[in-house]
């Protein structure tokens, strides 16, 4: 397994890149109308919406744990106010989730797993590959060797 501990930093940068690409093109269909959205955000959605553009600085990890954090708050905040309350939501597709608990019934797993993704990403940090790394010099605590700590 120990050779295996090379790749984790490249493996982590392409995680963080997908996760935070395929995030923020939700923020495109709420606030830019792509991706067969109607770019018509309002309320609180235009709030998320921010927040979902900022997988782009996840993506390239830049303020990363900052961006992260907010991320997975709006995440739980989507599951339990929408998926777990069984909200109407407006924006296609328009989705009317029933009213339970576990997110494989209430079409909440996609909110579940973005939250707890990102919240690894805020305790992991931006990683080695990252524009925190570059501009910053900032190294997750999981990347420093213990006998540096």
């Amino acid at each position: 397994m120990n050779s295996l501990k090379r790749f984790a930093d490249p493996v982590y940068c392409i995680m963080r890149l997908l996760v935070g690409l395929l995030f923020a093109c939700h923020g495109a269909q709420k606030m830019l109308g792509m991706f067969g959205g109607q770019g018509v955000a309002q309320g609180k959605m235009i709030i998320m919406g921010i927040v979902e553009l900022g997988g782009l600085l996840i993506a390239i990890g830049l303020f990363t744990r900052v961006f992260a954090f907010l991320a997975s708050g709006g995440m739980a905040w989507a599951f339990f106010t929408v998926h777990f309350a069984g909200k109407t939501i407006k924006h296609p597709p328009p989705i009317t989730p029933p009213e339970h608990f576990f997110p494989i019934l209430n079409g909440g797993e996609p909110a579940v797993l973005y939250c707890w993704i990102f919240l690894f990403i805020f305790f992991y940090g931006a990683g080695l590959w990252s524009l925190d790394a570059m501009i910053f010099g900032r190294r997750s605590a999981a990347a420093v060797p213990a006998t540096e700590v």
